[in-house]
Protein backbone atom coordinates (compact mmCIF):
# COMPACT_ATOMS: atom_id res chain seq x y z
CA UNK A 1 0.00 0.00 0.00
CA UNK A 2 3.09 2.33 0.99
CA UNK A 3 4.66 2.05 -2.51
CA UNK A 4 1.12 2.59 -4.23
CA UNK A 5 0.38 5.58 -2.49
CA UNK A 6 3.83 6.80 -3.14
CA UNK A 7 3.10 6.10 -6.76
CA UNK A 8 -0.26 7.68 -6.87
CA UNK A 9 1.98 11.50 -4.93
CA UNK A 10 4.58 11.19 -7.63
CA UNK A 11 1.94 11.12 -10.71
CA UNK A 12 0.28 14.53 -9.41
CA UNK A 13 3.36 16.16 -8.65
CA UNK A 14 3.99 18.37 -12.09
CA UNK A 15 7.03 16.89 -14.82
CA UNK A 16 10.15 19.11 -13.95
CA UNK A 17 10.64 19.81 -17.81
CA UNK A 18 13.99 21.10 -19.17
CA UNK A 19 14.32 23.85 -22.06
CA UNK A 20 17.71 25.45 -22.10
CA UNK A 21 17.48 27.31 -25.15
CA UNK A 22 13.67 28.72 -23.79
CA UNK A 23 15.27 29.48 -20.53
CA UNK A 24 18.19 31.71 -22.24
CA UNK A 25 15.57 33.15 -23.93
CA UNK A 26 13.50 34.39 -21.46
CA UNK A 27 16.90 35.96 -19.18
CA UNK A 28 18.09 37.63 -22.05
CA UNK A 29 14.92 39.27 -21.88
CA UNK A 30 14.68 39.92 -18.12
CA UNK A 31 17.73 41.20 -18.35
CA UNK A 32 16.93 43.74 -20.72
CA UNK A 33 13.66 44.65 -19.68
CA UNK A 34 15.23 45.22 -15.93
CA UNK A 35 18.45 47.30 -17.48
CA UNK A 36 18.26 50.87 -17.78
CA UNK A 37 20.35 51.00 -20.66
CA UNK A 38 20.74 49.32 -23.91
CA UNK A 39 23.08 46.30 -23.42
CA UNK A 40 26.19 45.07 -25.81
CA UNK A 41 26.31 40.94 -26.28
CA UNK A 42 29.23 40.68 -24.11
CA UNK A 43 27.82 43.15 -20.98
CA UNK A 44 24.90 40.49 -21.84
CA UNK A 45 26.75 37.28 -21.51
CA UNK A 46 28.87 38.56 -18.33
CA UNK A 47 25.37 39.75 -16.40
CA UNK A 48 23.98 36.40 -16.99
CA UNK A 49 27.16 34.03 -16.46
CA UNK A 50 27.47 32.76 -20.08
CA UNK A 51 29.42 33.12 -22.80
CA UNK A 52 28.76 35.80 -25.91
CA UNK A 53 28.78 32.17 -28.09
CA UNK A 54 26.27 30.84 -25.98
CA UNK A 55 23.79 33.53 -26.76
CA UNK A 56 24.57 34.87 -29.90
CA UNK A 57 22.04 32.99 -31.96
CA UNK A 58 19.26 33.61 -29.35
CA UNK A 59 19.93 37.44 -29.61
CA UNK A 60 19.86 37.32 -33.27
CA UNK A 61 16.38 35.56 -33.05
CA UNK A 62 14.92 38.14 -30.95
CA UNK A 63 16.03 40.40 -32.99
CA UNK A 64 14.40 38.90 -35.87
CA UNK A 65 11.13 38.42 -34.15
CA UNK A 66 10.92 41.83 -33.25
CA UNK A 67 11.22 41.22 -29.03
CA UNK A 68 14.63 43.11 -28.87
CA UNK A 69 15.94 45.87 -30.94
CA UNK A 70 19.67 46.11 -32.37
CA UNK A 71 20.78 49.44 -31.76
CA UNK A 72 24.39 49.19 -33.65
CA UNK A 73 26.24 47.34 -30.90
CA UNK A 74 23.99 47.33 -28.10
CA UNK A 75 20.64 45.83 -27.84
CA UNK A 76 17.38 46.85 -25.91
CA UNK A 77 13.72 45.77 -25.39
CA UNK A 78 11.20 46.75 -27.87
CA UNK A 79 7.36 47.42 -26.74
CA UNK A 80 6.53 43.95 -28.20
CA UNK A 81 5.96 42.42 -25.08
CA UNK A 82 3.45 44.79 -23.43
CA UNK A 83 1.63 45.36 -27.23
CA UNK A 84 0.62 41.71 -26.75
CA UNK A 85 -0.14 41.94 -23.13
CA UNK A 86 -2.44 44.66 -24.21
CA UNK A 87 -4.13 41.99 -26.97
CA UNK A 88 -4.91 39.83 -23.81
CA UNK A 89 -9.07 40.20 -23.52
CA UNK A 90 -9.44 41.12 -20.19
CA UNK A 91 -6.81 43.94 -20.63
CA UNK A 92 -7.75 44.68 -23.97
CA UNK A 93 -11.68 44.75 -22.36
CA UNK A 94 -10.72 47.13 -19.64
CA UNK A 95 -8.67 49.44 -22.40
CA UNK A 96 -11.23 49.67 -24.77
CA UNK A 97 -13.81 51.12 -21.67
CA UNK A 98 -11.07 53.14 -19.83
CA UNK A 99 -9.90 55.29 -22.53
CA UNK A 100 -13.37 57.32 -23.56
CA UNK A 101 -13.77 57.76 -19.78
CA UNK A 102 -10.20 59.30 -19.12
CA UNK A 103 -10.16 61.78 -22.42
CA UNK A 104 -13.71 62.89 -21.17
CA UNK A 105 -12.24 63.03 -17.43
CA UNK A 106 -8.76 65.10 -18.99
CA UNK A 107 -11.15 67.47 -21.00
CA UNK A 108 -13.42 68.01 -17.40
CA UNK A 109 -10.40 68.85 -15.33
CA UNK A 110 -7.60 70.20 -17.89
CA UNK A 111 -5.06 67.73 -15.96
CA UNK A 112 -3.53 64.12 -17.62
CA UNK A 113 -4.57 61.24 -15.90
CA UNK A 114 -3.44 57.44 -16.15
CA UNK A 115 -5.01 53.42 -15.58
CA UNK A 116 -2.48 51.62 -13.79
CA UNK A 117 -2.16 47.61 -12.94
CA UNK A 118 -0.43 46.04 -9.90
CA UNK A 119 2.25 44.00 -11.10
CA UNK A 120 4.68 41.91 -9.00
CA UNK A 121 5.52 44.33 -6.56
CA UNK A 122 5.17 47.53 -8.82
CA UNK A 123 2.95 48.85 -11.05
CA UNK A 124 2.53 49.22 -14.62
CA UNK A 125 0.72 52.09 -16.71
CA UNK A 126 -1.77 50.57 -19.49
CA UNK A 127 -3.05 54.00 -20.65
CA UNK A 128 -2.27 57.58 -19.91
CA UNK A 129 -3.87 60.87 -21.38
CA UNK A 130 -2.43 64.23 -21.49
CA UNK A 131 -3.77 67.35 -20.29
CA UNK A 132 -5.77 69.07 -23.46
CA UNK A 133 -3.67 72.44 -22.78
CA UNK A 134 -0.53 69.74 -23.38
CA UNK A 135 0.93 71.21 -20.29
CA UNK A 136 1.73 69.18 -16.58
CA UNK A 137 2.74 66.34 -15.06
CA UNK A 138 2.27 62.71 -16.85
CA UNK A 139 3.56 59.34 -17.13
CA UNK A 140 5.08 57.12 -19.79
CA UNK A 141 2.50 53.87 -20.92
CA UNK A 142 4.43 51.12 -20.45
CA UNK A 143 6.36 53.04 -17.40
CA UNK A 144 6.71 50.88 -14.25
CA UNK A 145 6.36 52.82 -11.02
CA UNK A 146 7.09 51.38 -7.46
CA UNK A 147 3.71 51.19 -5.22
CA UNK A 148 5.14 52.42 -2.01
CA UNK A 149 5.02 56.37 -2.34
CA UNK A 150 2.24 56.57 -4.51
CA UNK A 151 -1.08 57.26 -4.36
CA UNK A 152 -2.40 54.50 -6.92
CA UNK A 153 0.05 51.78 -5.18
CA UNK A 154 -2.48 52.13 -2.15
CA UNK A 155 -5.38 52.10 -3.80
CA UNK A 156 -4.36 48.79 -5.97
CA UNK A 157 -3.52 47.20 -2.60
CA UNK A 158 -5.96 48.61 -0.55
CA UNK A 159 -9.09 47.41 -1.93
CA UNK A 160 -8.24 43.33 -2.77
CA UNK A 161 -8.97 40.50 0.14
CA UNK A 162 -7.04 40.09 3.40
CA UNK A 163 -3.90 37.26 1.86
CA UNK A 164 -3.86 39.30 -1.64
CA UNK A 165 -2.97 42.70 0.38
CA UNK A 166 -0.69 41.27 2.50
CA UNK A 167 1.08 39.50 -0.28
CA UNK A 168 1.24 42.49 -2.39
CA UNK A 169 2.57 44.67 0.68
CA UNK A 170 5.73 42.11 1.37
CA UNK A 171 6.31 42.27 -2.99
CA UNK A 172 6.00 45.91 -2.96
CA UNK A 173 8.42 46.58 0.50
CA UNK A 174 10.93 43.13 -0.05
CA UNK A 175 13.76 43.52 1.84
CA UNK A 176 12.68 46.32 3.51
CA UNK A 177 12.05 46.44 7.97
CA UNK A 178 8.82 45.81 9.04
CA UNK A 179 8.41 49.01 10.87
CA UNK A 180 7.86 50.44 6.85
CA UNK A 181 5.06 47.64 6.50
CA UNK A 182 3.11 48.26 9.28
CA UNK A 183 3.24 52.21 8.53
CA UNK A 184 2.03 51.03 5.19
CA UNK A 185 -0.51 48.69 6.22
CA UNK A 186 -2.14 51.85 8.30
CA UNK A 187 -1.87 53.90 5.39
CA UNK A 188 -3.88 51.07 3.01
CA UNK A 189 -6.51 50.65 5.90
CA UNK A 190 -6.78 54.73 5.80
CA UNK A 191 -7.70 54.31 2.02
CA UNK A 192 -9.93 51.41 2.19
CA UNK A 193 -12.57 53.97 4.41
CA UNK A 194 -11.83 56.63 3.08
CA UNK A 195 -12.14 55.16 -0.89
CA UNK A 196 -9.71 56.44 -2.73
CA UNK A 197 -6.26 57.76 -1.97
CA UNK A 198 -5.00 61.25 -1.98
CA UNK A 199 -1.52 62.81 -0.67
CA UNK A 200 1.34 64.80 -1.83
CA UNK A 201 3.95 63.69 -3.78
CA UNK A 202 7.20 62.96 -1.90
CA UNK A 203 9.32 62.76 -5.24
CA UNK A 204 8.37 66.03 -6.87
CA UNK A 205 7.84 69.12 -5.45
CA UNK A 206 4.17 69.95 -5.44
CA UNK A 207 2.87 67.19 -7.07
CA UNK A 208 -0.79 66.21 -5.23
CA UNK A 209 -2.21 62.86 -7.19
CA UNK A 210 -5.59 61.83 -6.33
CA UNK A 211 -6.64 57.67 -7.20
CA UNK A 212 -9.65 55.63 -7.64
CA UNK A 213 -10.11 51.73 -7.55
CA UNK A 214 -11.49 50.56 -10.71
CA UNK A 215 -12.99 47.59 -9.06
CA UNK A 216 -14.38 44.05 -10.50
CA UNK A 217 -17.27 42.35 -9.17
CA UNK A 218 -16.12 41.03 -6.13
CA UNK A 219 -14.94 44.64 -5.36
CA UNK A 220 -11.69 44.32 -5.56
CA UNK A 221 -9.10 46.79 -7.36
CA UNK A 222 -8.53 45.76 -10.79
CA UNK A 223 -6.62 49.15 -11.80
CA UNK A 224 -6.03 52.59 -10.38
CA UNK A 225 -7.22 55.59 -12.27
CA UNK A 226 -5.06 58.55 -11.40
CA UNK A 227 -5.00 62.39 -11.39
CA UNK A 228 -1.73 63.64 -10.86
CA UNK A 229 -1.68 67.46 -10.06
CA UNK A 230 0.64 69.85 -10.43
CA UNK A 231 -0.29 73.48 -9.66
CA UNK A 232 0.75 76.30 -12.17
CA UNK A 233 2.23 79.19 -10.68
CA UNK A 234 1.52 81.41 -13.64
CA UNK A 235 -2.07 83.04 -12.34
CA UNK A 236 -3.85 80.69 -14.84
CA UNK A 237 -7.10 79.27 -12.77
CA UNK A 238 -7.17 75.78 -12.22
CA UNK A 239 -10.06 73.13 -11.44
CA UNK A 240 -10.36 73.15 -7.72
CA UNK A 241 -8.82 69.91 -6.09
CA UNK A 242 -12.37 69.44 -4.23
CA UNK A 243 -14.40 69.18 -8.29
CA UNK A 244 -11.10 66.99 -9.50
CA UNK A 245 -11.56 64.38 -6.49
CA UNK A 246 -15.19 64.53 -7.68
CA UNK A 247 -14.78 64.09 -11.29
CA UNK A 248 -12.28 61.02 -10.87
CA UNK A 249 -15.04 59.67 -8.66
CA UNK A 250 -17.42 59.34 -10.50
CA UNK A 251 -15.26 58.89 -14.09
CA UNK A 252 -14.28 54.96 -11.78
CA UNK A 253 -17.35 54.65 -10.83
CA UNK A 254 -18.72 54.49 -14.26
CA UNK A 255 -15.64 52.82 -15.62
CA UNK A 256 -16.29 49.80 -12.68
CA UNK A 257 -19.69 49.35 -13.95
CA UNK A 258 -18.61 48.93 -17.64
CA UNK A 259 -16.07 46.33 -16.89
CA UNK A 260 -18.12 44.67 -14.29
Amino acid sequence: MGAAKSTATQAKEPPNYSAPALEKGLDILELLHESETALTQKEIATRLGRSVSELYRMVSILVRRNYVANYGDKFGPTTKLFKLSQAHPPVRRLLTAAIPIMEELSRDVDFGCDLRVYNRGSQTVLAAVDAPSGLGFSVRTGSEIAVAPSASGRVLIAFQDSDTMELRIREAFDGRPESELRAFRKEVHEVAVKGYAALQSRQYEGLYAVSYPILDVNHHAVAALTVPMLPRIDGVRQVAREDVITALRDAAARLSKRIG
